[in-house]
């Protein structure tokens, strides 16, 4: 149907077809593409392995840009009060930090502050809508009722300068309150830095899996796979894209970044 045009006058169309058939105006942007940060970051044809009924690997997922912005954004924290410091308990050579909820090897989610009296910064938003966007991603592929939604509260960075064999013995993230773990709220882990060997098993079997964590990757796991045996084997030397050194200057050894809900 043709669309009635009006005159450039100062005369109005008559008010029961104002709104319905006067035309916008043209525009090159389109109103469907958000700008926000967490879109950008996104590859948009990232490869993905369905690990579990629960678990997917999603390759390339974070693109040079979004890896520049969270290795930028957690350098702006981690130099600040409360940021980057070395756990007494950890039996592994690392720093880390954590946004929204303080969480240390020893004391867990007893304490709101760290030794020092700092407590943890607030979740970028543009790092918890990243991490919810991917779950929902995730979700609709494997089919709802596999996976529940998850809104983080809790982001725990780990950076690991030793390159080689880390020790990290198989641990479960179970230390998220009793209804996250039961509803089987996702875990999301971020990958950027040097690649990691990534160990997995189902908390039902012996059988071992490993997987290379490269820079940019994401693994989600939750449903029934939210209680899986999980460790970081080695980090790789030398493996961090020359981009990504080059634009951040990012030391040698792998960041990662697990988001979860408490």
């Amino acid at each position: 149907m043709l669309k009635k045009r009006y005159p450039n006058t100062n005369t109005s169309p008559p008010p029961d077809i104002q709104d319905d058939e006067t035309e916008a105006p043209f525009s090159l942007i389109s109103p469907y593409l958000s700008t926000s940060s967490w879109s950008r970051w996104r590859n948009l044809f990232p490869e993905r392995k369905l690990l579990g009924s629960g678990m997917m690997l999603i390759k390339n997922c974070v693109n040079l840009m979004g890896q520049v912005e969270i290795v930028n954004m957690c350098q702006k924290w981690g130099v600040d009060h409360g940021g980057f410091y070395q756990p007494s308990g950890a039996k592994v050579p690392l720093h880390m930090m954590c946004f929204g909820r303080n969480w240390d090897p020893v004391t867990r989610y007893d304490n709101p502050y760290r030794s020092d009296g700092s407590e943890p910064p607030p979740i970028p938003d543009d790092l918890s809508l990243f991490a919810e966007s991917v779950v929902k991603d995730v979700r609709f592929l494997l089919y709802e009722d596999k996976l529940p939604l998850m809104c983080p509260d809790v982001c725990v960075v780990n950076f690991y300068s030793k390159s080689g064999l880390l020790g990290l013995g198989l641990h479960q993230d179970c230390d998220e309150s009793l209804d996250s773990l039961e509803r089987g709220l996702p875990v999301v882990t971020i990958a950027i830095g040097d690649s990691v060997e990534f160990l997995f098993r189902d908390s039902d079997e012996n059988k071992l899996h490993e997987i290379l964590l490269e820079s940019g990757d994401v693994l989600v796991f939750g449903g029934k796979d939210r209680h899986i045996f999980h460790a970081i084997e080695r980090v790789i030397p030398l493996s961090c894209p020359t981009q990504l050194v080059k634009a951040t200057r990012l030391a040698q050894g792998h960041l990662n970044l697990t988001l979860r809900q408490f």
